[in-house]
């Protein structure tokens, strides 16, 4: 078996902005559909909604609790949150959630 090619830095933004060039919440919801499986979809949907709950003051057990996430899931989330690339923090804040 081959070992497995590092993804160049610039195929790596060719994917980004690909997304950036889809319109509407049908067209990335169509391209997402289409790229991931449904787990690794279903793990962006649950990682959106723990950030979204964690920005608004949620307990970490209450935020597993009601998506059904792993504690250490939220965890992770968290600490990208607050000490991650800032990307969560952008789209809150432009989402104004």
């Amino acid at each position: 078996m081959k070992p497995k090619k590092a993804i160049s830095k610039d195929a790596e933004t060719e994917l980004y902005k690909a997304i950036l060039r889809l319109k509407t919440a049908e067209e990335c919801r169509a391209f997402f559909k289409d790229l991931c499986t449904p787990a690794e979809l279903e793990a962006f949907t649950d990682r959106w909604q723990v950030a979204l709950m964690l920005n608004a003051g949620k307990s970490y057990r209450a935020i597993a609790e009601e998506t059904g996430v792993s504690v250490t899931t939220v965890t992770r989330v968290a600490r990208f949150l607050n000490d991650g690339n800032d990307g969560y923090k952008t789209i809150i804040e432009r989402t104004g959630k």
